[in-house]
C-alpha cells in the first residue's frame, strides 16, 4: 500500500470538495481549484477528510494512487492557504517592477525581459531589497512561473549574481587568480 496514497486528505474548515465520479471540485476562501482524476483511482469524501484508494495493485495504479492524493491535498491547501515564493535578484543594476499585467525584469542584458504574468497568479516586487514574491492557489503553476523566471538569469558561482531562490544555496568558486600559477 502507497504511504502517501493511504494517508486521508483533511479538508479545512471554510473549505468544500466536491467529488463527481472522476471529477473533483474544491473551493475555499481563496478560490476554487477543479481537477479530473484517473478513472482507475477513486476519492470518497467521509468524516470532513477525502479518502484515495486504488483498484488494482498494478504498478502503475500504485504510482497513481499516491499522485492522485498528492494533487488532492496541494489543491485543499491551496484553496485554504495559498502557496508562494520568493526569489532574490542579485546583481549590480540587476531589478524588477510589475506594469499592469507584466512583470519587467532588467538583468544586465541589453534588453529588458518581459514576462506575461498568468491568469491567477499575483507577483509582487520589493525593489529596495530585490526581492519578488510569486503567489497563488495553484501550487504548479507558482512553481512554475517561479522555475520561469529565475531561468531568465540562473545563479552563477563566480559572483553570485542572478536571480535564486530565497532559501537556496549556491555554492561559490574559486576564479583562474585564485587557482596557483603551477610554475
Amino acid at each position: 500500500m502507497s504511504r502517501v496514497g493511504k494517508a486521508p486528505v483533511p479538508i479545512p474548515d471554510k473549505t468544500k470538495v466536491e467529488i463527481n465520479g472522476s471529477y473533483v471540485k474544491v473551493t475555499g476562501p481563496k478560490g476554487e481549484l477543479s481537477r479530473t482524476i484517473h478513472e482507475d483511482i477513486t476519492a470518497v469524501l467521509e468524516d470532513n477528510q477525502v479518502i484515495v484508494t486504488r483498484s488494482s495493485d498494478l504498478k502503475k495504479h500504485r504510482s497513481l494512487h499516491g499522485l492522485t492524493r498528492s494533487l488532492l491535498n496541494n489543491m485543499v491547501i491551496g484553496v485554504s492557504d495559498g502557496y508562494k515564493k520568493v526569489l532574490k535578484i542579485i546583481g549590480v543594476g540587476y531589478k524588477a517592477e510589475v506594469k499592469g499585467t507584466r512583470l519587467v525584469l532588467n538583468l544586465g542584458y541589453s534588453h529588458p525581459i518581459i514576462f506575461q504574468i498568468p491568469e491567477g497568479i499575483n507577483i509582487t516586487v520589493e525593489p529596495k531589497v530585490n526581492l519578488v514574491t510569486v503567489e497563488g492557489i495553484d501550487k504548479e503553476l507558482v512553481g512554475a512561473c517561479a522555475a520561469k523566471i529565475r531561468s531568465f538569469r540562473k545563479p552563477e558561482p563566480f559572483k553570485g549574481k542572478g536571480v535564486r531562490y530565497v532559501d537556496e544555496y549556491v555554492r561559490s568558486k574559486a576564479g583562474k587568480s585564485a587557482v596557483g600559477s603551477g610554475a
